[in-house]
């Protein structure tokens, strides 16, 4: 979590706080995407974090990619931008927050992937038509949107 947020919950206990989320969802040569196993809430999702102050969005989308997969992102592409009541979500910590999710695609990256100890349990590439379970919360929604995005060009070939 970042220095940011956690000042802020100092203040403001566990209650709601808009959080600016930049995440990145990976995609390697045979498309399949890079998706992490949670250790907060056991839970799979891609890689993002929260943007410090002053931070732009695609710095934070990279530091979030590398911290958490040990991968270093050579191109990022904004896929979309997720906000609303489907995005307000709870910590098992019980933090709550509205987020406001920038996502982006990488399909252009190096590296070698290494789990993030306390934040990681595990890191795999799916094929978007069979994605683990059970699938975060927060990531649902972009998770769905690319998969269609994928099965209907898949489709059309």
């Amino acid at each position: 979590m970042s220095n940011y947020i956690l000042d802020l919950r100092k203040i403001v206990g566990h209650r709601p706080l808009l959080q600016v989320g930049a995440s990145v969802i990976v995609v390697n040569n045979r498309d399949e995407i890079l998706l992490q196993l949670r250790t907060d809430n056991h839970c799979w999702g891609y890689c993002g974090g929260s943007v410090e102050l002053d931070e732009k969005v695609e710095d934070a989308a990279k530091r979030e990619l590398f911290e958490e997969t040990g991968l270093v992102a050579d191109k990022l592409t904004l896929w979309k931008i997720y906000s609303g009541p489907e995005m307000h979500y709870i910590y098992p910590n019980q933090d709550e927050v509205s987020n406001i999710d920038i996502v982006f695609l990488c399909r252009q990256y190096h590296g070698e992937l290494t789990c993030q100890q306390g934040e990681v349990e595990q890191l795999q590439f799916f094929d978007v038509s069979h994605l683990p379970s059970p699938i975060s919360q927060a990531n649902a929604l972009a998770l769905k949107d690319y998969q269609e995005y994928i099965l209907a060009k898949r489709y059309k070939k």
